[in-house]
């Protein structure tokens, strides 16, 4: 086929769920620890929707790989059903026997509420899962929402996931459904990908697929194309790639163009208007039309107005051609005065002029206390100065800008200039290819490979851990300060209730590595200080790039303007 032409080892681009080509974007984490939270933090409802094609099935299959091996599953896949026969499947898939005979509601509802009582006193969770969730009728969800009835003093015992399309968020929005509605303790709506993260998705296929390292198929301005002919829809993006590239291979070519997209766009979408709706074809017309006739309006004005002001040059005295040369926009019986060109002020030169952000060691470590806001001056080592309990600092030493964008966090750069004198550089964030830097009073942009060349590595970092958590927590662990990392998760993750109370259990362990692989980290589940560091930050607690930035802008305005 033709994934061995481009010289690839399978095809990149089909649409059926394969665990090996799994990407998980921002947004597909995010909505996967909102799922991971709502099954442990006490039951109830937990709502995931998205569009068709946006990854529900991805996130459906991370969900079941991720659960505590306590706990037993339940998959609704055709929800086309009525109560009992929605009822006798769920029995169905968690071994639940019953009468064959045609069970009634009763029947079937008491053995699944012996089953979860059974199952809460062996410490086991019941979770019911059931997919294209907005096919539900009213009926069934009543009856669903009734399986919830069933509680401890602390939670539910059966924890119900609706996934579905947008129109089931709508659907329970109904004034009939507002009881289950005020039982849902997570909901997140999945939205599209991003143009970057559809040009990363891509390239992730293509590297699973076996694409050599260094090969580009898709160009930057073709990824554009595809992602706003597929609007950032994964399944649409796989149909679309796949499309294109057996297109080159029948021309027996092994360049992707836009001719090869507009191919796929009419076999996917089935008209050349592809993902953008056929709404713009049938105004294009009366574009052209309007655009005719405003031209054409224009036009005749045009014509009478020249043909009115055409006159004879010999019949214009003398004064006349004086005052037809005078300045536009002047009175008619005032003096016309001729504009005289001012000469431009002259800049002088100062090679000899260091730049504003340029700062001295002792400056540099003053600006990033006060950035911190540190109850005394910093000493020009900043990890050398008497820190209080709310503040910590390290030195690193850094080979690339990735390491200082990853972390997100303000720093203060080690420099060396052309006469290799040491100097600093307070970084407030980094704006693609630009580093916003501090200037006693100002912010200044400055080119990363401006700032590159006089950069030595060195990086001075503050950081702000969140109040009450002074040790390193893993599974087993207990005490207050379990319960304000529980606290943070919730926060985080927008949610009432915290996993825990006091003890590091399994799930509070779970959330801890979704957060490690979401920020690049080893995925231990224990908190030490990295962890700790990038959940400070996530929650607001310490000083990321947009406070650093909002701090230096006040600044500025507070600096008084020299007359």
């Amino acid at each position: 086929m033709y994934y061995q032409y481009f010289g690839l080892s399978e095809a990149p681009f089909s649409i059926a769920v394969n665990p090996r080509y799994l990407y998980m974007s921002p947004r597909h984490r995010d909505a996967l620890a909102h799922l991971l939270y709502g099954v442990g933090a006490g039951g109830g409802f937990i709502l995931l929707t998205g569009e068709v094609g946006t990854g529900k099935t991805t996130i459906n299959r991370c969900l079941i790989e991720q659960l505590p091996e306590n706990a037993d599953i339940a998959i609704v896949l055709n929800p086309a059903l009525d109560s009992r026969d929605m009822l006798a499947t769920v029995c169905e898939e968690l071994h639940i026997g019953f009468s064959e005979s045609h069970p009634g509601l009763k029947e079937l509802s008491d053995r699944l509420h012996h089953f979860l009582l059974d199952n809460h006193a062996k410490g086991r969770k019941t979770v019911l899962m059931i997919d294209e969730a907005q096919h539900l009728s009213f009926d069934v969800l009543e009856q669903i929402r009734l399986l919830t009835n069933l509680e401890t003093s602390d939670e539910k015992l059966l924890h119900i996931i609706l996934i579905g399309q947008p129109e089931l968020a709508a659907k329970l929005a109904r004034p009939e459904l507002r009881q289950l509605n005020q039982r849902i303790t997570a909901r997140f709506d999945l939205q599209p990908l991003t143009l970057a993260e559809t040009s990363s998705y891509i390239r992730h296929r293509l590297h699973v697929a076996g694409m050599p390292a260094g090969r580009e198929l898709f160009a930057p301005g073709l990824v554009k194309a595809i992602h706003r002919q597929s609007r950032g829809v994964p399944r649409l993006i796989n149909l679309l790639c796949d499309r294109m590239l057996l297109g080159a291979y029948g021309r027996g070519s092994d360049q992707l163009d836009r001719g090869l997209l507009k191919q796929a766009a009419r076999e996917v979408f089935g008209s050349t208007e592809a993902g953008q709706g056929s709404a713009n074809a049938r105004l294009r017309p009366m574009i052209v039309i309007g655009l005719l006739l405003l031209l054409g309006g224009g036009g005749v004005w045009l014509a009478l107005t020249k043909s009115a002001s055409v006159v004879d040059p010999a019949s214009m005295s003398a004064p006349t051609l004086a005052a037809s040369s005078s300045v536009p926009g002047a009175e008619e019986d005032g003096p016309v005065n001729t504009p005289v060109a001012q000469p431009a002020p002259s800049v002088v030169p100062d090679s000899h002029r260091a730049p504003s952000w340029r700062l001295s060691l002792r400056e540099g470590a003053l600006r990033l206390g006060m950035l911190y806001g540190a109850s005394q001056p910093l000493l020009e080592n900043p990890c050398a100065s008497p820190l209080g309990a709310d503040l910590r600092c390290e030195q690193r030493q850094l080979k690339s800008w990735n390491e200082l964008l990853g972390a997100g966090r303000p720093a203060l750069l080690g420099l060396l200039d052309e006469r290799r004198f040491e100097s600093r550089a307070l970084l407030l964030a980094i704006e693609g290819d630009v580093a916003v830097l501090d200037a006693s009073g100002t912010v200044e942009r400055v080119p990363l490979e401006t700032l590159a060349t006089q950069w030595s590595g060195t990086v001075w970092q503050l950081w702000r851990p969140s109040p009450g958590v002074l040790r390193t927590l893993q599974l087993g662990d207990s005490g207050e300060d379990v319960r304000r990392v529980a606290e943070l998760f919730a926060r985080l993750d927008r949610q009432p209730k915290p996993l825990t109370e006091s003890l590091f259990d399994a799930r509070l362990e779970q959330r801890v590595k979704l957060f490690q692989q979401q920020q690049g980290l080893r995925a231990d589940g224990v908190l030490g200080e990295n962890t700790l560091r990038a959940l400070s930050l996530s929650v607001g607690d310490d000083v990321g790039f947009a406070d650093a930035r909002a701090w230096a802008e006040a600044q500025a305005d507070r600096v008084p303007v020299r007359q």
